[in-house]
């Protein structure tokens, strides 16, 4: 499960070839499987945070982020008919510190105390030791819960090694990277603090993570919300609307939307009904315009059939004027030489036969 790649590496080409730096967050969701385990996961980035020279307020966008998932939540359970959807809500912060070997900068102090009554932070460093933004719960000194929690207070902040490259190591693959001075491996507790991080995070202490941002952070959320309160504490307009007439206007917006979609409805109708109008119009205009065509050309093949007729009838009038004599004789004529014809040939048959 750790072995997949969250980013494309088309689209993610490496740090050094992404030139694209921002403050503005930038959300990717990918399904990690394992031997039939599926594993949702949304990752929410915001890269270049902290480059810029003037760095107020830039911690902004992150905050607005979440408590945008903490308002989704809300109206969802605020509403009359409510439905099951998805919990977008931020439980883990990931706070990487840069391994600059100074401690911690003004700005990574702000950053966290701004957003430790908002979200779960926990910090990844390279070297040296932080007070923990993740409280663990207290347990008995004799409990085993007791002993991991305290190993993991000892590494907090993590050590990170990030790297999805397996190299062998005598004789050996393990995921790490290779330096001129030897090798750091990824799974190796003495070398960097990724199983424990990973642990934590995903196998003993997720649903602690979502248990507190549930019952603390967005509950503080959801009740400086209810009371008028802003995100820095201070009073905002609050109103004064009993649950009946929040219920009314709700009622009211609903039928209001209806009615804005029945009557874009309607008007999607009756656009189809006209151009379905003026299809039929074209189609006639076009029918009517052909018929007339063949029309006028049959009118036109009948006059010259007229004009041939009439043509033929004068020659032929010119030429029995000339001849003295009409077709129908001509053809009278012709009609008794043929049966005279074939009186003289029976004649001669006869005559043969005695």
């Amino acid at each position: 499960m750790f072995l997949t790649d969250i980013y494309n590496s088309s689209d993610y080409p490496g740090p050094t070839q992404r030139l694209k730096k921002t403050v503005a967050v930038e959300t990717t969701r990918v399904m990690l499987k394992e031997n039939g385990v599926n594993l949702l996961l949304t990752m929410v980035d915001t890269p270049g945070f902290g480059d810029a020279v003037d760095n107020s307020n830039c911690w902004s966008p992150i905050i607005e982020f979440i408590e945008s998932k903490y308002e989704d939540y809300l109206n969802s359970e605020a509403r009359v008919t409510r439905k099951i959807t998805p919990d977008q809500r931020v439980h883990c912060c990931l706070y990487f510190i840069q391994p600059s070997g100074h401690g911690l900068k003004s700005l990574d102090i702000e950053f966290m105390k701004r957003l430790c009554d908002k979200v779960n932070i926990i910090p990844r460093y390279s070297e040296g030791r932080h007070s923990d933004s993740r409280r663990f719960p207290d347990t008995s000194e004799e409990d085993e819960e007791h002993k991991l929690n305290k190993s993991l207070k000892d590494r907090v902040p993590f050590a990170v090694v990030g790297s999805n490259t397996v190299i062998e190591v005598d004789g050996k693959k393990v995921r790490g990277r290779r330096y001129p001075w030897g090798i750091a491996e990824v799974e190796n507790l003495e070398h960097c603090d990724f199983l424990a991080l990973r642990n934590m995070v995903i196998r003993t202490h997720l649903q602690d993570l979502k248990d507190v941002t549930n019952n603390v952070h967005y509950e503080n959320y959801r009740c400086r919300k209810l009371a008028g309160l802003g995100t820095d504490g201070k009073p905002t307009r609050i109103s004064n609307k009993n649950p009946l007439a929040q219920m009314d206007e709700e009622k009211r917006e609903h039928d209001l939307k209806m009615k804005k979609m029945e009557a874009e409805m309607e008007q999607v109708f009756e656009m189809k009904v006209r151009e379905k109008k003026q299809k039929l119009k074209d189609s006639e205009a076009e029918l009517t315009r052909r018929h007339e065509a063949t029309k006028k050309s049959l009118e036109q093949q009948a006059k010259e059939l007229e004009e041939k007729r009439r043509q033929f009838e004068m020659e032929k009038e010119a030429w029995e004027k000339e001849n003295q004599v009409t077709v129908e004789e001509l053809r009278r004529r012709s009609l008794e030489g043929s049966r005279e014809t074939v009186d003289g040939k029976k004649e001669k048959k006869k005559k043969g036969l005695f």
